[in-house]
């Protein structure tokens, strides 16, 4: 079960930009690594033409490495360093160039060279190996330099969600939480690391935690609705729905007519075996949004498993009007009602329904020729 209203789909790796501090920014919603290209040069005492040959190849490599060139980078930056440019930053910039190549282990490697040169001081590096040893999946490498890194850069947020990625993916709910509770003590006003703090503590069952978390979250961001609608799913999940419902109809009193909130309403009070309740709310949500099918095929089943055969037959036509094939089930069931009851005439009439609206259907097809043939 998915509860995140808006979760952090967390990236491989940190994120940094060309010009600015490593992992000094966050996305919600990045699929890929944007990676700094270092402009870190060998400053000397002296121009040399050496000196100033290893800046020009450093200067052609970086162009070649913003256009896309990659390996003719590559090229470049090793001829840089043996004309004496910092190997800290010809190893970082070939890293860099690997992976956006998508050369992972050749990026690690060249990472890890320019964390050496460095003596494990170059935080930029760190961080990068550790994304890289993510994309590789080899998590407790990528623990390790994240936990490096974090020695450095103690205060940086990034890094600590990302460890806590990391850790999950081994199965450590303990060492994850620590790592995002770290996070949200840095930052708590980062909405989406709430959620996140949130499902850590669910993932060691300590749903009281994870409520009080969200109650936190809302008390300091009130227009944030959706943290109530995400306390419902909380409390659904441990089975407690009557909490649950309560948190549902809490959003509801700020967004009234927010279908999505009212049709989760409805699930959990049919769950907590209060179908008529449902009902009344399912109702409201067909009368809000028509063409809302699927509210429309749960009432319908609703007031069959009820009996109420009108309720559910005008339920299941106004989803069959908006195209779902659901509601040719919902018809079916209720005509081999009527067929077992020896009401062939009114199992007919529900099949012809449905055909009207699906007349490519050949199981409602074959049993209208069905029905026809025992009433003859």
């Amino acid at each position: 079960m998915a509860l995140r209203a808006k979760s952090l789909k967390m990236m491989n790796g940190m994120i940094s930009k060309c010009n600015g501090l490593m992992g000094g920014s966050r996305s919600a919603h990045l699929s890929s690594f944007v990676f700094r290209l270092s402009s870190i040069l060998l400053f000397l005492a002296t121009f040399s033409f050496a000196a100033q040959s290893s800046y020009d190849l450093m200067e052609r490599a970086n162009a070649l490495y913003r256009s896309g060139r990659f390996n003719q980078a590559i090229m470049l930056y090793r001829k840089a360093e043996s004309r004496g440019a910092d190997p800290v930053a010809t190893s970082f910039n070939i890293a860099n160039s690997y992976y956006q190549d998508g050369k992972f282990a050749e990026a690690a490697a060249s990472y890890r060279k320019a964390v050496d040169y460095s003596n494990g001081n170059f935080s930029p590096a760190l961080f990068n190996m550790a994304s890289v040893y993510f994309r590789l999946r080899q998590y407790p490498e990528c623990i390790a330099a994240y936990h490096r890194a974090l020695k450095l850069e103690p205060a940086n947020v990034s890094g600590w969600l990302f460890l806590g990625e990391a850790y999950a993916k081994t199965g450590d709910a303990v060492g994850a939480l620590r790592a995002v509770e770290k996070a949200y003590q840095l930052d708590k006003d980062d909405i989406s690391i709430v959620y996140q703090l949130s499902e850590s503590n669910i993932a060691l069952n300590d749903f009281d935690r994870a409520v009080a978390v969200i109650r936190e979250g809302y008390a300091a961001h009130p227009d944030e609705v959706d943290f109530l609608v995400y306390l419902g799913d909380v409390f659904r999940l441990n089975k407690q729905y009557e909490e649950s419902a309560g948190a549902y109809r809490e959003a509801l009193g700020v967004r009234p007519d927010d279908v999505a909130t009212m049709y989760k309403l409805a699930d959990v009070l049919a769950e907590d075996n209060k179908p008529f309740i449902a009902m009344d709310v399912l109702n409201s949500v067909t009368q809000i949004k028509p063409d809302f099918s699927d509210a429309a095929i749960f009432l319908g089943n609703l007031a069959y498993d009820a009996k109420f055969y009108d309720r559910a037959e005008a339920a299941y036509e106004l989803a069959a009007r908006q195209g779902n094939a659901e509601s040719v089930f919902g018809f079916k069931n209720m005509a081999y009602d009527a067929h077992a009851q020896k009401r062939d005439d009114e199992a007919l009439r529900l099949l012809r329904i449905a055909q009207k609206y699906f007349p490519d259907d050949v199981t409602v097809q074959a049993d209208i020729l069905e029905f026809e043939k025992s009433g003859l």
